[in-house]
């Protein structure tokens, strides 16, 4: 008996796949299309990232908006794929455009800090207060590598990769040292209070002219800037370009000692004097201390 079930299946079974072949052709069809669309539309989506980010920056746009119109363009493009491939298995694209977009709103509510990190990466693209390569300050220092759909690539002094989302980039302050071609250097050199004030302001401006570094157009401030505990501070500030301006920092604080020194102008570090007192009872103790040893020595 069970055999004559098994067979029995097995020939409704052949005749449902004879009579349904059609059918299941145009399914098979359909689904290999699907998939066939999935995969050309995902290379495409590369190809068009790919050229887009190429003709940017060929017409010297700068690369950090590149980056992120390209990165839009290909997901955009997927989307669009991933729709188009629904389509040709059957489903109607319509009511999956309204789930879509009912689902989108659920998680758009549900993911607000990732929607505010999309709408501050565009707010970075699109008025740019730093670009790839600048060195920047946004509680982290660090040169920017990319900016991405939802963060930034900071690549810090000492090696370290550190991602950064946009919106906590775009609610706080952004501090960019590579934006502008020439920076301000700023010495605070301390001397004692024997020195002659003209002489260590002499000294001081003879070593800031002999660095060629520094940007005399732009002026070169020197002045006694303060009468403090323990010395005199004076101020020197010169200009020099962005790319000099560490350089141009070490090599004339060297030259301030090395020139101070010569002069025999001291340069003064915190000091302590500590002064002892005897007051009467301690002398008397100290006396009552030695009277013994002094009859014993006897």
């Amino acid at each position: 008996m069970e055999d004559l079930n098994v067979v029995d299946g097995v020939n409704r079974a052949g005749s449902w796949l004879v009579h349904n072949q059609a059918l299941l052709l145009s399914y098979a069809v359909n689904i290999v299309a699907a998939i066939i669309i999935l995969i050309i539309g995902t290379i495409v989506a590369r190809i068009i990232s790919k050229t887009l980010n190429k003709v940017l920056r060929a017409r010297h746009i700068d690369a950090t908006v590149a980056d992120f119109l390209s990165a839009l363009v290909r997901y955009a493009v997927i989307a669009f794929t991933l729709i188009a491939a629904l389509g040709r298995v059957g489903v109607q694209t319509a009511s999956v455009i309204a789930v879509l977009g009912a689902a989108g709103l659920a998680v758009g509510l549900a993911l607000q800090g990732s929607l505010s990190n999309l709408a501050a990466g565009v707010l970075l693209v699109t008025f740019r207060p730093f670009r790839t390569g600048d060195f920047i300050d946004i509680g982290i220092m660090g040169t920017v590598q990319q900016v991405q759909i939802f963060s930034t690539t900071l690549k810090t002094a000492d090696g370290k990769t550190v991602v950064v989302p946009n919106g906590k980039i775009i609610a706080g302050n952004i501090v960019n040292f590579s934006r502008e071609p020439v920076r301000r250097n700023e010495f605070i050199i301390g001397v004692s209070y024997d020195a002659d004030a003209d002489q260590v302001l002499k000294l001081l401006r003879e070593v800031v002219d002999a660095d060629p570094r520094v940007l005399q157009d732009m002026g070169v401030q020197i002045g006694l800037n303060e009468l403090a505990a323990s010395s005199v501070n004076y101020v020197v500030r010169c200009w020099s370009n962005a790319g000099d301006l560490q350089n141009v920092y070490w090599d004339l604080m060297k030259n301030f000692k090395r020139t101070l020194d010569a002069n025999n102008i001291g340069i003064p570090y915190p000091q302590m004097d500590v002064h002892l007192h005897q007051t009467a009872e301690t002398k008397s103790d100290a006396a009552q201390t030695a009277a013994p040893v002094q009859a014993k020595a006897e």
